[in-house]
């Protein structure tokens, strides 16, 4: 396992860690993966779990870039589908590198996200956690439709943590090792990331975000007509009651966050839609 000195550095080998899924599509696996071969630094190895049994069509995409000489994949197989959290808990353990990228297997990543999170490591060798900004699209990535903002510094994003994700999951870089200090991820629906980015906080892992796109990510009107209802309410709130119970967020705070995600649940869907991206998303500018 390489280490990381905070006196000195030099640019580490680094492993990009992915989940795959059986409902997930070739074609947006495809643009994923090419943005992560393309990258201005590369990475030393893809870590891609599969949650379950794939389709032959999501084999095809990964057993394309296995063939490539300049990368080497490690695919953890999981016979069931377990959920992201148990699947990339599994990742964390596989990856032979200190240093790990997060990818979203429908997203892209902009060519030098790897080379500004590093850069960050490399400025302060005590950072645990790096993330980034994203933009969000419907089917171009050349015509956004949002962004999603993060805050930059450790007190702002320990602060922000206890009301939203203070991270863009799929933009996160982190250390292996404070990744297991935390007891890794866990089994929490909804808020695998949330309750990792908890459980780190609390065992001090230092933390940043660049205010830079580091991915686009995909979004459309299903998915956000998936964050509604009384089934999505219920796995919110238990999430939430799990990281309540670390005692990373007050009752008071446990309580606000759930009835503000109550009333976003009961929407009609096109109220949510319009909440979901003007007030919980920045708006993007056509001229960006």
């Amino acid at each position: 396992m390489e280490e990381l000195s905070e006196n000195s550095f030099e640019t580490p080998k680094f492993s990009v860690l992915m989940s795959v899924y059986i409902k997930e599509k070739p074609e947006y696996l495809e643009k994923c993966l090419e943005s992560v071969y393309n990258q201005t630094v590369k990475a030393d190895e893809w870590v891609i779990v599969h949650d379950g049994p794939i389709t032959d069509e999501l084999q095809a995409v990964i057993d394309k870039y296995k063939d490539f000489d300049d990368v080497k994949i490690n695919e953890v197989i999981l016979e069931e589908n377990n959920g992201l959290g148990i699947a990339l808990s599994h990742g964390v353990k596989a990856c032979e590198n200190e240093i790990i990228a997060r990818m979203d297997t429908d997203d892209i990543a902009v060519p030098d996200r790897f080379e500004i999170q590093l850069a960050e490591f490399e400025k302060n060798p005590s950072l645990d956690i790096c993330g980034g900004q994203i933009v969000e699209f419907e089917t171009d990535p050349s015509e956004p439709i949002a962004e999603r903002r993060v805050p930059l510094t450790h007190d702002e994003i320990y602060e922000y943590q206890k009301k939203r994700s203070a991270f863009n999951h799929m933009t996160v870089m982190f250390k292996r090792s404070k990744v297991l200090e935390a007891g890794n991820y866990k089994h929490c629906p909804l808020m695998e990331d949330d309750m990792l980015w908890v459980d780190m906080l609390q065992t001090g892992a230092l933390c940043a975000n660049v205010d830079k796109c580091l991915c686009f990510v995909r979004t459309n009107t299903d998915m956000i007509a998936r964050r509604g209802g009384l089934k999505y309410y219920k796995k919110y709130k238990r999430g939430r009651k799990m990281i309540y119970k670390t005692g990373f967020i007050s009752r008071a705070q446990y309580t606000k966050t759930n009835f503000i995600q109550f009333a976003v649940c009961i929407m009609p869907k096109w109220m949510r839609k319009k909440v979901f991206f003007k007030m919980l998303h920045k708006k993007k500018k056509s001229d960006r």
